[in-house]
This record gives C-alpha cells, structure tokens and sequence, in this order.
C-alpha cells in the first residue's frame, strides 16, 4: 500500500470518474499527464461480494484516500491503481533502448508510480538527450 506522507492528486475531472472504460493499458510509459481515477479492484475469489456473476469489478474514486480508505474496508479488494493519461510517453524496446511515442494512451499504474515528476515539455526529450546522465531513469523515476 502507498504510504500517506506523500500528496497523491485528484482525478482531473471528477465528474467523469467511473465512466472510464474497465480495460486499459497497465503500467509502463514511465511518465504521467493526468490522474483520471482511483480503482479498486474486488476479487469474488478473494472474498469480494459476488455482484457481477463472478466476475472481477471495481469501483472507481476521485481521491487516493477515499479508494484507499475503501480498499481496507472491502473484503477480497485489491490496493488502489491509478488510472492516468498519458499524452506521450517512453517506450522501453528493450533494456535500455527507448523511444518517444508522441500518443495518448490511458493505464492503470500503482498509485506509488505518481510519486515520479509529473510530465514536463522538457521530461522525455531531456531523458532521451545524447547528454543525459547516466542514472537518467532514476532521476525519471524520482530516486
């Protein structure tokens, strides 16, 4: 679980919260625009109440703290993820080698993902420079 000595942000649009589509990309991209959403994902395997036919759901919050505060409370409930935007981000091809994808995509993220910079106009074109530092992707990462 995330720790509270670090401020998460709320969703952009709270009004849209919860009328995302369930399916998204998950993690990657290293960097983030917009928080859209907190998710908690129940498990009926895990002990989640059995609403959907036994299918996995999840309930959707404008705030880390409400999601969090309702995941502890929730049998057979997951940690909170945040689902972001993504305006552009990095693609990893492979270790080490990255390109910058200049597109919208939307992922859900481990809330502790939001603790790096939020993106700049600067952020991937300074991490992808000839003359970046060595521990680039510690830095990207907020370490």
């Amino acid at each position: 679980m995330a720790s509270l000595d670090f401020i998460y942000p709320d969703a952009v649009i709270p009004e849209n919260v919860g009328k995302h589509p369930a399916s998204s990309q998950a993690g990657g991209g290293y960097v983030w625009d917009e928080v859209l959403e907190y998710r908690v994902w129940c498990y009926p395997r895990n002990g989640a109440a059995d609403i959907e036919d036994g299918c996995d759901y999840y309930y959707a919050f404008v705030t880390f703290l409400e999601a969090k505060a309702f995941a502890e409370a929730t049998n057979g409930a997951n940690d909170p993820l945040a689902l972001i935007l993504q305006q552009e981000y990095i693609e990893e091809l492979r270790e080490g080698e990255y390109r910058h994808i200049k597109e919208k995509r939307v992922t859900e993220w481990p809330v502790a993902f939001l603790r790096r910079p939020k993106r700049t106009p600067n952020t991937i074109p300074d991490f992808l420079a000839v003359d970046a530092p060595v521990n680039r992707l510690a830095i990207l990462r907020g370490e």
